[in-house]
């Protein structure tokens, strides 16, 4: 094989003809970067009590502040500035979405995997505990295990965790499953390999395709949960400017014309969630040669 004829190359060349999905792309790339230089590039620390002041709250986008800058965005009603905040927001969103879906897929695909491969009463066990959680909302059982862990980054990752972990759990079975009865496993099997050398080295990265795609998806959930969680109080303290904590706080203002509180964190929000989504359908796409147009 060629280096032009290598998988990642067709795979680049197959997304990059849809033109929707490469601008998506370039736009999640340019949040990630602007969520990792947050702390270099925003006019302000919202994290620092000290550096705000009640008189530049709640003011129009393009005022200048007390701190000798415009804030192109306005302000909120502790006085942050909207671009910093929303940068840091963006940067917190980021986070806790590769945190959540990253500790989910390696749980849900391990269980998953283990699953098929070991078959019996481990099989059935998981298998019905799986689709038990399955038939429940996943924001359901994420409001449930927030109230009871309570406030905080960790928390609130191992709430999604615990929420989402079932849906790399399916995935990674039923893709098991099937890779299960072929040769090379029936090979490795005859070998004096162990078995779970036989599951992490030969099983599992034969059933990462639909798990990728299913990252993607379940990082955008993430993000959209935490949001949520954030909006309602349950998620991220008050003192962690999150995009649903911004949104939450303008909310109250919303009938007084200071829409730029919550719109602007709104958008920010809608435009990061898409843009993944976006990705992850042209991903599927690519490795389901079924699917790809």
């Amino acid at each position: 094989m060629t280096e032009d004829d290598s998988p990642l190359r067709r795979f680049w060349i197959g997304f990059r003809e849809n033109k929707v999905a490469v601008l998506a792309l370039g736009v999640v790339t340019a949040i990630v970067v602007l969520a990792v230089t947050a702390p270099l590039i925003a006019p302000q620390d919202p994290y620092d009590l000290g550096g705000l002041s009640l008189l530049d709250a709640r003011r129009p986008p393009g005022h200048s502040g007390s701190g000798g800058y415009v804030h192109w965005l306005g302000t909120d009603a502790q006085g942050r500035d909207l671009v910093s905040a929303i940068l840091y927001g963006l940067r917190i969103s980021v986070q806790i979405g590769l945190m959540a879906g990253g500790v989910a897929l390696t749980v849900g695909a391990t269980l998953g995997v283990t699953a098929a491969y070991a078959g019996g009463f481990f099989e059935t066990l998981v298998m019905r505990v799986i689709d038990l959680q399955l038939s429940f909302p996943a924001i359901l059982l994420a409001l449930v295990l927030v109230a009871l862990l309570g406030q905080g980054k960790a928390q609130l990752v191992t709430a999604l965790v615990a929420a989402q972990y079932a849906y790399f759990a399916r995935t990674a079975y039923g893709a098991a499953t099937s890779e299960r009865r072929k040769d090379y496993i029936e090979a490795a099997m005859a070998t004096p390999l162990s078995r779970w050398r036989v599951v992490f080295r030969h099983l599992l990265p034969n059933c990462m395709p639909p798990l990728i795609v299913v990252a993607t998806v379940q990082i955008a959930n993430s993000i959209a949960l935490e949001a949520t969680l954030s909006f309602l109080g349950l998620g991220l303290p008050v003192t962690e400017p999150s995009l649903g904590m911004l949104i939450s706080n303008g909310f109250v203002y919303m009938m007084s014309g200071r829409y730029w509180i919550s719109v602007y964190p709104g958008i920010a929000l809608i435009v990061l969630i898409v843009a993944i989504n976006l990705v992850g359908d042209q991903v599927r796409d690519q490795l389901n040669p079924r699917l790809n147009r």
